[in-house]
């Protein structure tokens, strides 16, 4: 997939002052702010509750997302579903998105395999991010993953190093002054394909179910 130059960013597809969920996703589906609009299938936008009481931010859309055009509806998805029951989350309390929103990929053959988007992937794709947030009003945010991390936290980042720990939002953000939401908290995790990469499955998907239950604490709280 070649580049031609920086990504020209999604702000201009960014309706200035949108009343929905729905008006972004629809004005998303348009959007060519970088080169990964051009071999996905479709934008993959956020879905769930519009008051959602949490916003989970991953990294991507996968294959079969891509493909269907919903957010976690592949392996890690229903790994994340069985993880949210069993940290005891109601997923109707849930928003669920992620930090590009075009699937990012190498041709192998007839495979399609998933590469990690790049900065400026992430930085082109950020003005969507900014605009969920600009409508969401939840009390928490829980961030899967390294790439979410650095799109909402920056580039220093570091899963293992911030998981599990509740922290100041926005005021942990990178740019806190992007996210005009009330004082509330985020949360860092692994994202659940890190689960379905990992050596021993049941003590990585444990781990993730216990800093869900933080989460889930925290907005019982």
């Amino acid at each position: 997939m070649p580049t031609t130059g920086a990504p020209a960013g999604a702000q201009q597809w960014v309706p200035p002052r949108p009343h929905s969920i729905d008006e972004l996703k629809q004005a998303a589906a348009d959007c060519h702010g970088c080169e990964l609009h051009e071999n996905a299938t479709q934008t993959v936008f956020g879905r769930g509750a519009p008051h959602a009481k949490i916003v989970f931010v991953g990294e991507q859309p996968g294959d079969v997302e891509d493909q269907r055009g919903l957010p976690f509806v592949g392996p890690a998805g229903r790994l994340l579903r069985e993880a949210v029951d069993d940290a005891g989350i109601d997923p109707a309390e849930l928003y669920i998105t992620n930090s590009v929103k075009h699937f990012r990929f190498e041709l192998r053959g007839q495979r399609r395999i998933h590469q990690t988007p790049g900065p400026a992937h992430i930085t082109a794709c950020r003005p969507w991010l900014v605009a969920e947030f600009s409508l969401l009003k939840p009390q928490l945010v829980v961030i899967l993953g390294a790439t979410a991390g650095k799109a909402l936290l920056g580039p220093s980042f570091r899963v293992n190093r911030s998981r599990g720990q509740l922290m100041a939002w926005p005021g942990s953000a990178e740019h806190p002054e992007d996210f005009p939401v009330a004082d509330i908290r985020a949360l860092a995790t692994i994202h659940p394909s890190a689960v379905l990469r990992a050596d021993n499955r049941d003590i990585a998907y444990q781990g993730l179910v216990d800093d869900l239950k933080i989460a889930a604490g925290a907005v019982a709280a």
